[in-house]
Formats: C-alpha cells, structure tokens, sequence
C-alpha cells in the first residue's frame, strides 16, 4: 500500500482522493489512468518550498497531459520541454513562453524555427545545433537566448538508461571543451547565451552526486563570467527518485536543497554572480499522483501463478524497460491479507510483459481490479498502439469530482493517418 495521503481504503475498496476506484472502473471501464489533482499541486507546492527563490520547470516529458500542464501552469511552474509536440502542448496549456527551457540532443530545423517563433530559450546539445541555431535566427531577424546543456561525468546511482549525465552519454557537450561553445556563441549573430544547464539522471535517491554536479557547474560558470557573459540563470535538472517500494527511503525536495543550496549560494557569491537557479522535476510531482486500474481477464496456475490483465506494456512500460518495480494491489479486496503468491501480466505478444513478479495477494479471481501504483510518471506519456491496441481513457479525481481529461481511443484512432494506395484497392 502507498505511504501517500491520497490513497486510502474504504468498505474493502481501493480509493484515490477519496474516490472508490472499484467504482471508477465500473463506470469508466479498464484499464484506466486515474491521477489526482490536489497531489499533483501538493507536489509542487512541496517542491517548491523547498526552493522558494529558485525556478521550478516541469519536466513535461513525464507526463504532458494538457491537463496536468495547465494546473502546474496554476501554480506558477515553467516548462522543460524535449520535442516540438511538447512545446505545443505547454504553450498550450498556459505556460509562459520565458519561462520554457528547449531541451533535447538531436532537435531538427524545424524545432529550432518553432522555438525562434515562440520566443522560447534554447538549450544548446552540440555545436551544429549552434550554427543551426543562429543561422535559423539571423533569417528571422530575431535573436534566441540560449544555454549550453553540459556533460558533467557525473555518476548517479541510477538505471544506466536513465543516467544522462555521463561520459559516455548522448546528451549534452563535455564539460571540459564547454567554455570553447561559450567562447564560439559569444561572437556569433542570432544567439545570446545567457545561461548554463545539466541533467544528471532520473530516479536518483542519492543526492551527493547533485552536490558534485552543481560544483562542477559552478567551476564552468565561473569560467564563463570571466569571458564577460552574464549568466541569466544555472538550470540542474531533475531527477530526484521517489518510492515505489513502501520500505523504501527517498530524499525530500528539502534533503535535495539542503545538499545544493549551500553550494550554490556560496560560489556564486565568491564569483561575484547572482544567477537564477533553475531545477526541472517531473517524476517527484507527478509519479505518485496516478493509478493504472487494470481488469483482471484470467488467472493460470502452471509452473507460476498468472493474473492476467487488460494493461500491458502498450500502457505502461517501465517494468519491462527498466525491470522497474510497481507496488499493486487487489483494488476491490484492498484489506484483505495476502494468501498466494502471483505475477500479474500484460496481453501483449512479448515475455516481458509482466507488470509484477512475485506479490503476494488476496486469492485474485476474473473480475477483480488490480492497482498498479506510482504511474502518472513515464506511464501515459511513454504508451503505444502496440499489438493494435487502443490506449485507455485517463481521468481525473479533485475533491470528489471526476474528469475525463483523455478519452478512450477506437479503432479509427488506430488508423486515421493511415492511406492505402489506390493501386491496391483494385
């Protein structure tokens, strides 16, 4: 069961926000994403507290459902954004075009002029994006103030495909050839670099290697001021981990600023720079606010005990991307104690379709609803029509009120950009 205060237990029954999540699959059917709104602003508000002079940029690539963005856009959160379609969804949704970074290691012409065009800052990747970059600008008369993303070789404690801040990483310009980007940006037309960013990771629970990111940083800035730029803002990413086991112990936004703040604070000031700092979490603020409900379609007693469910990999792929864990429950029998070991699986065509291994549960019958907890962070957003499956409705619980903020997809939605030649149809 989660720790969260938004997930509790009544008459047997799983519920969220206080809605009986038994009920919400009857009415709207399985699977179903259900996210909470209150804990999405409970999150920020956290987070934020934590950093009350800093900049909070939600990493939209967790989660950019527009109704997500627009609350966040609510609560005065910016925007990191890692695609064209990303960007259109939180200008979209209301947030301000000065406070989105433009993120992403291989961004195509036509993301830059979209970002040109909607005044948003840059976070430059490599050297051709920047002649790409000012070339786009000077033929729109414009100018774009950007950020270099650096490749600090810092190593978190992390999956190794969601460690970005490595050596041998995709993202990002080495930290030690950076100053020659800065050096190179500072004379050419159309660009005006004002800033600095890093990203070390994702699901971090350890956060020295934030300290030691946010030195090596500060060492790059100091440098960079003495080539006369002006540092606007210092922008460190995200990534700090939240608990998907109940045992397990995760750093608080507090612990997180009680590690960068000092560091921040103190070299700043010894370079003689007052720069804004800027932090971009997506999972903290939105991983526990969900549930996937899933309906349980048949359980199989070979060599393992099998439960399976209308939701796989197509609707969330974490556990078999990253082996990731997922706490789950038995939604219509919530209280009742364990009786048998179970995996509870997906009904796509791969093995790796397992969304639970080895959980012990009440005795699960066809019918039953299984919980699958922590998934408003790389669920929806990373889903597929794999196998010609149509994704899910999604709603959303406030104060006892529910919402569809994503309707169910059909079988047009599954075709409708598809053309068959005319040759074909003879």
């Amino acid at each position: 069961m989660s720790k969260a205060n938004h997930i509790g237990i009544q008459n047997h029954h799983l519920t969220i926000g206080g809605v009986d999540t038994v009920s919400l699959a009857h009415e709207y059917g399985t699977p179903l994403y259900v996210i909470d709104e209150k804990r999405i602003r409970e999150n920020f508000r956290t987070f934020k507290s934590a950093f009350p002079d800093a900049d909070i940029y939600f990493a939209a690539k967790a989660n950019w459902n527009l109704s997500v963005l627009r609350i966040l856009a609510s609560e005065g959160a910016g925007a990191d954004v890692f695609s064209d379609g990303e960007l259109y969804a939180a200008l979209l949704a209301g947030i301000q075009h000065d406070r989105i970074l433009f993120n992403g290691n291989s961004k195509t012409a036509y993301e830059l002029q979209m970002a040109i065009d909607s005044g948003v800052r840059v976070s430059v990747d490599s050297m051709d994006e920047l002649h790409t970059l000012s070339d786009l600008a000077i033929k729109s008369g414009k100018a774009v103030d950007i950020a270099f993303r650096v490749n600090p070789d810092v190593s978190p404690e992390t999956h190794p495909k969601i460690a970005t801040g490595l050596a041998s990483s995709k993202f990002g310009i080495g930290y030690k050839n950076v100053l020659k980007a800065y050096e190179e940006a500072k004379e050419l037309p159309g660009v005006n670099p004002v800033g600095i960013h890093c990203h070390i990771g994702s699901q971090i629970t350890d956060v020295s290697p934030f300290g030691e990111a946010v030195e090596r940083m500060m060492d790059i800035a100091e440098q960079i001021t003495r080539l006369g730029i002006t540092l606007e803002f210092v922008d460190m990413g995200g990534g700090l981990g939240i608990p998907y086991q109940k045992d397990m112990a995760t750093p608080t936004p507090h612990d997180l600023a009680d590690t960068i703040l000092p560091i921040f604070r103190c070299r700043s000031e010894a370079i003689g720079i007052s720069p804004r700092l800027v932090l971009e979490p997506g999972r903290y603020i939105v991983g526990d606010t969900s549930l996937l409900l899933a309906g349980v379609t048949t359980v199989k007693r070979s060599a393992r005990n099998f439960v399976g469910v209308d939701a796989g990999l197509n609707l969330m792929i974490r556990p078999a991307m990253y082996d990731a864990y997922h706490e789950v429950a038995v939604a219509n029998k919530a209280d009742l104690a364990g009786e048998e070991t179970y995996d509870i699986v997906g009904p796509i065509c791969e093995s790796g379709d397992i969304i639970a291994r080895d959980r012990k549960l009440p005795l699960i019958e066809p019918g039953d609803v299984i919980a699958v907890f922590d998934v408003g962070a790389y669920g929806f957003s990373m889903s597929s029509q794999y196998n010609g499956r149509c994704r899910c409705t999604e709603i959303m619980v406030s104060d006892g009120s529910v919402d569809v903020i994503r309707e169910q997809e059909h079988y047009g939605d599954l075709i409708a950009k598809q053309k068959i030649p005319a040759r074909l149809l003879v």
